[in-house]
């Protein structure tokens, strides 16, 4: 009988959380297939399985239990071996999940300390009740009963629109009996768990900016050559039928890293010991996605070519939105940039990343008036800030840093010497 246990996933993760199982007690396993998928506090991974047979127990459901890694989850027998316990109730399907808004619950014992839910009484029932996680956690917070409740989602599905009106419908009524104080209804509100993933970003952040003496410089670059090379290179590709498309963002992660390898002070990593100076330019792209925030790694930028770069960038923003990256896609890195100017913000400044040292904030290019010599023209320009650690950047190496950067961006054949 072989164990399933939640893997170690990355430097310092110490738990998981499973969030669908795409195999049910009595399936066929093969090595290599995917068991479920596992959240962290940086990703969604799927699981695979390294031993074949017949999956003979699954010992956590999916749910909002975080399983310690190392812990059992499941059990797979070999193929031929002793039948699963007729005691134990087969888990959901892929297509009945938690995440598809079917039960989220097991009958076999929770391991290793991890409260056991009690569902023998309801399991029933939960089955036959078609429901989305938000929903079902909305519906406990309200005390709404979802039996009875006539879905307005696909396929009868109850979505949180149902309970909240399910919601306020109850308290209208008990506000009619009881003539409560509007400051004292619920239905008017709502809760969501924080996933690990946003756990661990308000801690980092919340560390970043208690521990980390920041201070910030703002630049503005001029921007106007580099869209021209931007709209030169796109017409390349579209001649050379290239799938391929260039965006901004693409551009300014290349300069950037262009200016972190001509600035070696600023790729560098505060220690209570001693600087530590990074020799591979490793670039973090700032990512929001409806998880949270997450940093995708490019790695060792500054001799790669701009479309292999882009080409990579582009897969990683893919599976980062999907929850698809693995820890080598996410950890390390020397140094970030967070772009808000797709969503028209002038200018911002950003949290450090931790242990890095610098982030770069880019904010929208917008038409503005500048002086040429004795007269006024206008021009495309972007204002970046740069957010720097004290301790291990001086005010002077940051400068330095942004003036490499605005030089690039402005006279971007300069990259190519």
């Amino acid at each position: 009988m072989a164990q399933v246990v939640m893997p170690a996933i990355g430097a310092g993760t110490t738990h998981g959380k499973i969030l669908r199982w795409h195999k049910r007690v009595g399936d066929p396993v093969r090595v290599g297939d995917i068991l479920a998928e596992i959240e962290t506090d940086k990703a969604v991974i799927e699981l695979e399985a390294f031993d074949e047979g017949v999956l003979q127990d699954i010992l956590v459901p999916a749910g909002e239990f975080e399983v310690p890694v190392g812990e059992a989850i499941a059990r797979i027998r070999a193929a031929g071996g002793e039948a699963p316990h007729a005691a134990s109730a087969a888990p959901p399907h892929a297509g009945e999940s938690a995440q598809d808004g079917g039960p989220a619950r097991a009958t076999a014992p929770m391991q290793g300390g991890i409260a056991r839910r009690d569902t023998a009484g309801i399991a029933a029932d939960a089955r036959r009740i078609f429901a989305s996680p938000s929903a079902r956690r909305l519906a406990r917070m309200l005390d709404v009963e979802l039996a009875g409740l006539r879905g307005s989602g696909p396929g009868g599905r109850i979505v949180r629109v149902d309970i909240e009106r399910a919601g306020a419908a109850a308290a209208s009524s008990a506000g009619e009996r009881h003539a409560e104080p509007v400051a004292d209804r619920a239905a008017d509100a709502s809760r969501e768990a924080h996933s690990s993933m946003r756990k661990t970003i308000a801690r980092r952040l919340q560390e970043s900016k208690r521990q980390i003496p920041h201070f910030y410089l703002d630049m503005d670059v001029r921007m106007d050559a580099l869209l021209a090379l931007r709209a030169q290179l796109n017409a390349g590709l579209e001649r050379r039928s290239s799938a391929l498309r260039l965006s901004l963002n693409d551009l300014i992660v290349y300069v950037a890293a262009q200016a972190v390898a001509q600035s070696p002070d600023i790729n560098v990593r505060w220690t209570e010991d001693a600087l530590e100076y990074h020799r591979s330019v490793d670039v973090s792209v700032a990512v929001a996605t409806e998880r949270g925030l997450i940093t995708p790694v490019l790695r060792d930028v500054a001799p790669r070519r701009l479309g292999a770069l882009a080409a990579e960038l582009h897969e990683l923003l893919e599976r980062a939105h999907a929850g698809r990256l693995s820890a080598e896609q996410y950890q390390g890195g020397g140094f970030t940039v967070s772009n808000l100017g797709m969503f028209g913000v002038s200018s911002f400044s950003a949290i450090i990343n931790p242990p890095q040292a610098a982030i770069l904030a880019v904010g929208a290019v917008e038409k503005r008036p500048v002086a040429e010599g004795d007269a006024v023209g206008v021009a495309q320009v972007m204002t970046v800030t740069l957010s720097a650690d004290h301790r291990a950047v001086d005010g002077a190496t940051a400068a330095r840093f942004l003036g490499v950067f605005r030089n690039l961006a402005q006279n971007p054949a300069l990259m190519l010497l």
